[in-house]
């Protein structure tokens, strides 16, 4: 069975054809990666139309991208809808006639789908059923058409000391949020299968950036420090994730929507493996080069006891999009990271704005 999968998504380089986006319908884009890609998009791509569909949940803000929205007004249109809402998503395929969506929109947060599972799984997969439904029945049939999916290493469950995920690994989520986008996953790849629509898929690792909500670790723990607030570390830290700095992650999906063959799926990682202990250490030196405090940032750290079904370890083999696609991440995680400290320094009104909105951003722990 696992050579079967393998043959399937190796494609071979004769087999594909590029795919030369002009409208991108891009949903959840007020989002953290969301609002990277539009970004990424109207200033990368200049002859690109962007449609914006989100629903502004607490983790969307329009806010993130008033500035592109005033400078590229002519090929750029922001909708509010929820992805879940048939009648919206006809609507806005009508008009606007996308030959390319990018699925960004979902709830995305492992604490919170403990706490209120029901919303991961209308979102991230009664939402992706109506985007598939709506794309097959706009598209009728049409090859210059692309549909991305933008999913998570989550789906593959935990790792131990060695080892990394591939196309290949078998799901194993271990949270109502990673089984709600392994379910999408498979309905993605079904519709491709059963009726056709040309699909991609990627499965990424652990996000980090300007723009991210700040009930995530980097955010959540810079604008904690920053007010002397304790650092709440998950058990004893030593849990490992992969980083990929968001501006990557935006040009890989943008070469796996133009390069990669229908059907196939594509790990993103940036190399970059981390204990969540040594990612707070090293916000923290950073923070304290920056602006330091009596006693170092490091002395707020505080540990919380673990999260349920809290995974090890993930960690990407992303050599099959390095193979095919000759995608490879441009920054460092240290370079990521003292561009992102940066950032938020430079930004901090942006934040304090979603933490005075949101004030149950962060109610167990981080990690």
């Amino acid at each position: 069975m696992v050579e079967c999968i393998n043959a399937e998504r190796r494609t071979p380089n004769a087999e594909r054809a590029v795919h030369i986006p002009r409208v991108i319908l891009i949903t959840g884009g007020a989002g953290f990666i969301g609002s990277n890609l539009v970004r990424w998009y109207l200033t990368q791509q200049p002859t690109v139309r962007v449609i914006n569909v989100d629903a502004l949940t607490y983790a969307g803000n329009r806010a993130s991208l008033a500035d592109v929205e005033e400078a590229h007004a002519d090929r750029y249109r922001f909708v509010q809808a929820d992805i879940c809402d048939e009648a919206a998503m006809a609507r806005i395929f009508s008009e606007e006639q996308p030959d390319t969506v990018i699925h960004l929109a979902a709830e995305s947060h492992v604490d919170r789908s403990i706490d209120g599972p029901g919303a991961f799984v209308r979102t991230n997969v009664m939402g992706t059923f109506v985007l598939l439904q709506e794309a097959r029945k706009t598209w009728a049939g049409r090859k210059d058409v692309r549909f991305h999916h933008v999913s998570t290493d989550e789906v593959f469950g935990s790792l131990g000391d060695s080892g990394f995920f591939t196309e290949t690994t078998p799901y194993d989520p271990s949270s109502p949020y990673s089984a709600s986008k392994a379910a999408s996953d498979h309905l993605v790849r079904s519709w491709h299968r059963t009726f056709g629509l040309p699909v991609t898929i990627s499965n990424c690792s652990n996000n980090y950036g300007p723009y991210q909500f700040p009930e995530k670790l980097l955010p959540l723990m810079i604008a904690k420090a920053l007010k002397g607030e304790t650092l709440p570390v998950y058990g004893d830290g030593s849990n490992i994730r992969d980083w990929l700095y968001v501006a990557d992650h935006c040009s890989a999906i943008a070469r796996i929507v133009s390069a990669a063959a229908p059907g196939s799926t594509y790990n993103v990682g940036g190399r970059n493996e981390q204990t969540n202990l040594a990612i707070v250490h090293q916000l923290c030196d950073l923070l304290q080069d920056a602006r330091p405090r009596a006693g170092g940032y490091r002395s707020l750290i505080t540990f919380v006891p673990d999260r349920p079904g809290h995974d090890k370890r993930y960690a990407i083999d992303a050599s099959l999009i390095a193979h095919d696609l000759s995608w490879e991440p441009g920054e460092t995680f240290a370079s990521g990271l003292a561009k992102t400290v940066r950032w938020y320094l430079d930004h901090q009104a942006w934040s304090d704005i979603l933490i005075a909105r949101h004030t149950a951003t962060a109610r167990r722990g981080a990690g």
